[in-house]
């Protein structure tokens, strides 16, 4: 007995302390960076990362590499993205020396109205079934990029998708976890047990997953092109289906859908230009959290303090403050996004925080939690992409057409029902969006390609990335793996208003002191299981000439170069 309770004691020491015993840089770095110099793909799963690479060495450039990776990732990763989802990407063109802006998010059904939740008594739009489903944007995203910036045949990029659709893949050890929670969930609802849950369960680590009905929609976007999902008889097939279940999206919907190029918008912090997409996307509250915080020296306050931290979430409640106000669809609002990322306005706002105690009362609420896959390519031309992809809440909607293997988003859940509200629900437009990816710029030239996907832990994650490198001097690996902070509770576009001061959610590796000395400020501190996002990024080191590559170590993803 007392042999095993010394035991016991000896694992609980050892379970807080770091296991890795690196010799070089930051005790909690898993693993050092990819570095190569023709190429590099990041992403959340190895067989996504792999397809990338292939398509590279094959001739084809950054973005026909993206495209491919994403259709593989729908595939294997179908608990985070998919086409029936939406997509939003930066990339930078190495001939033009640019960046530019990709908004492919899908609008709501036109036929439905705010009347129509006011008659059947909703007080916020459903989560799952079909009044969620907006139109899904990915697929003319992937034809966008492909027509304007792609080298290669659509037929030929989505090839490796549709080998590894009807032959099968291993599935992967984080994504088995989640799939077998949501699979689970969404099993009420037609056609998903068929496609998602062969033998009546989701499939285990390990154990070869194949989806024939995905990949002849592949098949046929590739020989067809986006007119074949939004104009031919798929598009009749999600529109009758919709409709069969009391859905209001219909074949006019997505016959009419178009996505939209649009200017990136930058701040630049500390000699770094950081950019993001504008709204209906969350990208501007990195911009705003980070002008913030400029205004402090936050490497004298080191990494892991509760100075540190506290700073943080009040920057962040105060960024969050704005996203639940403003954010929303630009062609049916004036945003005034100049002003929000102005300095002149982040000084004002700066004043506000109060460094020995933590803000209350700023209207309460909650955060919503979205799975989302994020991925960055890089090609031998110089040519960068940061996509992000997402089906929005785990597999989406619920709503699985019949004989096309994927699943409807349910973004449309995050209108709120507040009338005069920016994001309030109107017909055909754009919901308020989670989904981020980002890009910095150094004197005019490409400097990393970088996004944290997951929910509303985006924009803080990005602006922890950035304050980790520019800061505390991490390098691209050390600034993912580093422990990090997620603020709950903030006010929300959705319409629910913060009161309380929210929750600071710490993943381990920060100190007992360290929250001790926040709660004594006034937070609310808690550790969390997840959640905490998940991370890619390419970073281009021009005296060098190579690349750079991380992923996140939280999730099955995978970083690699030739």
């Amino acid at each position: 007995m007392k042999k095993l309770i010394c035991s016991l004691g000896i694992t609980f020491i050892l379970s807080a302390v770091y296991a890795q015993d690196r010799i070089t840089g930051w005790e909690f770095a898993t693993r050092s960076e990819v570095i190569a110099r023709h190429g590099m793909a990041c992403t959340s799963q190895p067989l996504a990362t792999q397809v990338a690479l292939d398509i590279l060495k094959a001739g084809g450039n950054a973005i026909d590499a993206a495209i491919a990776a994403n259709a593989v990732l729908g595939l294997v990763e179908p608990v985070s993205n998919g086409i029936g989802g939406d997509l939003f990407a930066i990339v930078w063109d190495a001939e033009t020396k640019q960046l530019h802006g990709l908004n492919a998010s899908g609008r709501s059904p036109k036929s439905l109205t705010l009347d129509y939740f006011r008659e059947k008594g909703y007080d916020k739009i459903p989560a799952f079934g079909p009044l969620s489903v907006s139109v899904p944007g990915c697929v003319d995203g992937w034809f966008e990029l492909q027509k304007r910036f792609g080298t290669m045949e659509m037929k030929d990029i989505l090839q490796p998708a549709i080998a590894y659709a009807r032959e099968g893949f291993p599935v992967s050890e984080i994504i088995a976890y989640y799939w077998a929670g949501n699979a689970r969930s969404l099993s009420r609802y037609p056609n998903v047990k068929e496609v998602f849950m062969p033998g009546g369960k989701a499939p285990g680590k390990g154990e070869i997953f194949k989806n024939p009905f995905l990949a002849n929609t592949l098949e046929m976007i590739g020989e067809g092109g986006r007119d074949a999902f939004y104009r031919g008889d798929m598009a009749r097939i999600i529109a009758d289906f919709m409709k069969e279940l009391g859905g209001f999206l219909s074949y006019e919907d997505l016959a009419s859908h178009t996505s939209e190029w649009v200017e990136p918008v930058s701040t630049n912090y500390r000699g770094y230009d950081v950019w993001e997409l504008p709204p209906n996307g969350q990208g501007i509250a990195a911009l705003q959290i980070l002008n913030i915080l400029e205004g402090y020296d936050i490497a004298s306050m080191g990494f892991g303090s509760s100075a540190y931290i506290h700073h943080f979430v009040e920057a962040k409640k105060l960024a969050f403050e704005d996203r639940a106000k403003y954010y929303a669809d630009p062609d049916f609002n004036k945003l005034p996004v100049e002003e929000l990322i102005s300095k002149e306005y982040a000084s004002r706002r700066r004043e506000l925080i109060r460094p020995g105690r933590a803000s209350r009362n700023l209207d309460a609420g909650e955060m919503e939690h979205g799975n989302t896959i994020y991925m960055t390519v890089a090609d031998s031309q110089g040519n960068m992409i940061s996509l992000i992809q997402s089906n929005f809440r785990g597999m989406g909607s619920g709503m699985c057409p019949p004989g096309l293997g994927f699943i409807l988003q349910d973004r449309g859940e995050l209108f709120t029902l507040e009338e005069g509200h920016y994001n309030v629900y109107e017909p055909g437009k754009r919901p308020f969006h989670t989904i981020i990816p980002a890009f910095i710029t150094k004197d005019g030239e490409p400097h990393m390609s970088f996004g944290v996907m997951g929910g509303s832990m985006q924009p803080q994650g990005h602006a922890q990335i950035v304050i980790n490198m520019v800061d505390f001097g991490m390098n691209l690996q050390e600034a993912g793996d580093a422990p990090r902070i997620r603020h709950d509770g903030s006010s929300q576009p959705t319409g629910y208003r913060m009161n309380d001061g929210g929750v600071v959610n710490l993943e381990s590796g920060f100190s007992q002191e360290c929250i001790r000395e926040l709660m004594k400020r006034g937070h609310h501190v808690q550790s969390s299981n997840g959640g905490f996002g998940g991370y890619q990024a390419i970073l281009w080191d021009a005296d060098k000439g190579v690349y750079f590559g991380a992923s996140e170590s939280r999730k099955d993803g995978q970083a690699a170069g030739y």
